[in-house]
């Protein structure tokens, strides 16, 4: 679990593929201490696992469903790259919960200054705007963001602070640009269904998706929830 509060900016060395996954190396000074063989890293919002380490060089490996729903395939020698370590038990939650399993990609539709903030608008599926919420969060290539303006038909608009812009990339992101979306874990629980993608499918953009059922007692005990037992201690 991570929080999409970024660590570094991180650089690819190499991207290979090696036995049916895609093995990436990373420069990455500030995270590579804090890791461990078998650690999970979270490289543009991707849970990724830890396969070796070398002084200040990451390696992870990318599955072919990871290619299949994120960015991946777009990854070149040279990109700089978000990364975040899992959270530990203790640490404080700053950002939400993201559990690194994106959930399709969206596309930067618009990009425009507001006093000192950029506020970017990012176009994605019916699929996965039906998980965002006014207000609400929502992870872009990593990051922990609000739903500054919208949810609207097929896109949201972020504000990018100072601050943001300083520790991530998201600042160099133009029109046309694709990004990594993990939808709020908490609205998908509730509403109890899997994006288009996770569930097997890349939904195109402007798809209409099939209406949530409402969340209700009767639904959570039919999917095997039960009502404790007054005398249960």
């Amino acid at each position: 679990m991570f929080t999409g509060l970024i660590k570094e900016t991180g650089t690819i060395r190499s991207l290979a593929p090696v036995g049916g996954v895609t093995r990436i190396e990373l420069t990455a000074p500030v995270c590579a201490p804090l890791l461990a063989i078998g650690d999970s890293l979270a490289v543009n919002g991707i849970c990724l696992t830890v396969t070796r380490l070398r002084g200040d060089i990451v390696t992870v490996e990318a599955a072919a469903e990871t290619r299949r729903v994120t960015t991946l395939p777009r990854w070149r020698r040279g990109d700089r790259v978000h990364l975040e370590p899992a959270l530990r038990a203790g640490e404080p939650l700053g950002g939400h919960y993201v559990l690194g399993h994106v959930d399709g990609v969206g596309v930067v539709a618009g990009r425009r200054r507001a006093g000192g903030s950029l506020l970017l608008t990012v176009t994605l599926s019916a699929d996965l705007a039906r998980y965002l919420l006014p207000k609400g969060s929502v992870a872009v290539d990593g990051v922990s963001l609000t739903v500054d303006a919208g949810p609207f038909p097929g896109r949201f608009t972020v504000n990018l602070i100072p601050h943001t812009l300083a520790v991530t990339r998201l600042g160099a992101l133009r029109p046309g640009a694709r990004v990594n979306l993990e939808m709020d874990v908490m609205v998908k629980a509730a509403r109890g269904e899997q994006p288009a993608a996770a569930a097997g499918h890349q939904a195109g953009p402007g798809s209409a998706g099939q209406e949530p059922e409402p969340l209700s007692l009767a639904r959570l005990l039919a999917r095997g929830f039960r009502r404790g037992s007054q005398n249960a201690r």
